[in-house]
């Protein structure tokens, strides 16, 4: 993108072109500083700004590729916009791009009770960016908006999306003037034939009636198109949605926040995750024998004081806490998604692999979306667990090596990649939320390029241990080492909510790929428990979003369909397996069973049983000695 004009490859990252884009542009006068500074520092405001170019629409054969066609996915969530003069300061508005139009409202409340405050039409827009303080200022003469986004992660999103409906509202009006108007109109709405004969009959320039056209048609089908789609739409498509998702707090129109202040879009409250993919069936089981049982009763509280500030490693709990997944099958777990590693494997750009490296550490939290009534069955010392996945590929063995402290070990290994961790946890309670702090290390290595990657683990938080609003977060950051090669290095940063209520950053994570010098390559971000879009590479979409959960789900402790699958045991299976394999624990297989009573009596048996072994030992002087792992 130049001053040339010269046409932007498709294929190209519009954050990347942005980045290389030369600061040698203007600023339309709308937006230029006051006169009132001085002539340096109005030089450098307006050296800041960046008017973008059209992607110059080919007008010979706009309309013959049906993708050119193809609505973009629809964006939408909280931005800051200037208010409108005399008045000063910034207000918080929720945005909706969509077919082209884009229109806003005080919230997302207003958008779907149909209440709009203003509307534009993007494709007669100048687009005017300024990527230090992530402003975008829209002119189509007699309107003008002004706005701002709250990092520069979501900045680069909607510049990607703007750029992208003005596309297609370019190729739409360019295919109409091409072909005609009446092989595109629905012909069963004679209303909307009227209008566009009225347009045709009123109006003597092609240009403006195809342009009337258009709007006529986006204003009748806008609604229709999005809720008569036969499936969900493409990841590519439906990737902003990731980041703009409600926002449950209401900011009134008298909301002022200072010009350098930023607000992000909120995470979605919705129970299942919006367009996610749909796991392809397996021929295992889709559910567990029985309903997950009732806790309530628990005098947890009781519990928990009586052990505040202590490692809750080391406190017994009942039974009816658990869930019937063991903590060496919650690793095993992390690897629901190892088709981002398969991905990895088979990229040759070292930092493109890194973004798939950091979408597969980040994917791992997603388990426990649903999971914050029950905690996973602590696996007693020399318990084992293996699982083999033809369908996926890998085979993975995991051991609890030490009992205190707490050490659980697994391996993996595919044709694409082996992945190994050993995961120490220390939990504590500070009276209103549970902190898991874990200490290892997670290791994969990629065969074709001998890329061995390491990572740290940031801490969980369940809040609200005693109230019905429970929630779980993580918070910390990543940080991914390529140990063979330090051609890059990876950032992630799990945000942490505020502590106020607002639901604007829950979930949050951010990322950064850096090089050798420290210079971002590759920026991508999202919610953890929604998906991650990536805008830098070269084709920009959603790299990784979650699995569509089982029906049911919260009936089975939350579990996905890969969960389900970890504590199966058929009748087939059951005599191949050593007697320490998790699956064959007496109390856990009660649990799932639904013998609650029978489980909790079962519970303290085994770890009596496991206290005796750790006495004996220690008269012998002798220490306990893994089975697979040193």
């Amino acid at each position: 993108m130049d001053l040339s004009g010269s046409s932007l490859n498709r294929s190209q990252s519009l954050a990347s072109g942005l980045e290389k884009t030369s600061h040698t542009w203007n600023k339309p006068a709308h937006s230029q500083s006051s006169s009132t500074l001085s002539s340096r520092h109005s030089r450098q405001i307006i050296k800041d700004w960046e008017v973008i170019d059209d992607l110059q629409v080919e007008m010979q054969g706009a309309g013959d590729d049906p993708q050119d066609r193809t609505a973009p996915g629809i964006c939408e969530g909280y931005l800051l916009k200037r208010r409108k003069w005399p008045l000063k300061g910034w207000h918080k508005r929720y945005f909706v791009l969509e077919g082209g139009i884009l229109r806003y409202s005080k919230n997302q409340q207003d958008v779907a009770r149909g209440r709009v405050q203003g509307s534009l039409d993007v494709s007669l827009a100048v687009i005017s960016i300024n990527k230090k303080s992530n402003r975008i200022d829209l002119d189509a003469e007699d309107i003008l908006y002004h706005m701002k986004a709250k990092s520069h992660e979501l900045f680069y999103i909607w510049v990607t999306k703007l750029q992208a409906h003005r596309l297609y509202k370019k190729n739409e009006a360019a295919h109409l003037h091409s072909t005609g108007v009446s092989g595109v109109l629905p012909s069963a709405n004679t209303a909307v034939n009227t209008k566009v004969s009225a347009w045709l009959q009123q109006s003597h320039n092609p240009d403006i009636c195809v342009q009337g056209i258009c709007l006529i048609i986006l204003a009748a089908t806008t609604k229709l198109n999005r809720h008569s789609s036969q499936g969900p739409p493409s990841v590519a498509d439906s990737a902003a949605e990731y980041f703009d998702a409600s926002d449950d707090i209401l900011w009134g129109s008298s909301s002022e926040v200072s010009d350098e202040s930023g607000l992000s879009d909120g995470s979605t409250t919705n129970s299942e995750t919006p367009n996610s993919v749909v796991p392809k069936s397996t021929g295992r089981r889709t559910k567990l024998p029985v309903h997950c049982p009732d806790n309530s009763h628990v005098g947890l509280v009781a519990i928990l004081y009586n052990n505040i500030g202590k490692d809750l490693a080391r406190v017994s709990m009942p039974a009816v806490l658990n869930e019937p997944i063991n903590l060496l099958q919650r690793l095993c777990e992390e690897l629901e998604y190892s088709e981002l590693l398969d991905t990895a494997n088979n990229t040759s750009d070292p930092y493109q692999r890194m973004v798939y490296i950091a979408a597969f550490a980040i994917s791992g939290y997603s388990t426990a979306t649903f999971r914050n009534r029950y905690k996973p069955v602590n696996p007693i010392l020399g318990e084992t667990y293996e699982c083999i996945r033809e369908d996926r590929g890998f085979r993975l063995i995991s051991e609890q090596v030490c009992h205190h402290p707490p050490i659980s070990a697994c391996h993996a290994d595919s044709e694409n990649f082996s992945f190994w961790q050993d995961q120490r946890w220390k939990n504590k309670f500070w009276g209103k939320s549970l902190e898991i702090l874990p200490t290892g290390m997670v290791n994969v290595t990629l065969p074709r390029y001998a890329d061995h990657y390491e990572w740290n683990k940031v801490a969980t938080c369940i809040h609200n241990v005693f109230s019905q609003q429970r929630y779980l977060e993580h918070y910390g950051e990543v940080i991914i080492k390529n140990l063979k090669s330090n051609i890059c290095t990876c950032k992630i940063t799990f945000v942490k909510s505020r502590y106020w209520g607002s639901e604007t950053n829950k979930n949050e994570v951010q990322g950064v790929v850096l090089d050798q010098s420290g210079s971002a390559i590759h920026r991508f971000g999202g919610l953890w428990h929604e998906g991650i879009f990536c805008d830098t590479l070269p084709t920009p979409k959603c790299i990784w979003k979650p699995n569509q959960q089982p029906k049911d789900y919260l009936l089975y402790y939350g579990f996905s369909s890969f969960a389900m699958e970890l504590n199966e045991l058929p009748s087939d299976l059951k005599p191949l397996l050593p007697p320490t394999d998790t699956r064959l624990r007496p109390d856990q297989r009660m649990l799932e069973d639904g013998r609650v009573d029978e489980a909790d009596k079962k519970k303290d048996e085994i770890e009596e049983m496991q206290r005796e072994r750790r006495k004996e030992l220690g008269k012998r002087g002798e220490e306990h000695v893994p089975r697979f792992f040193k």
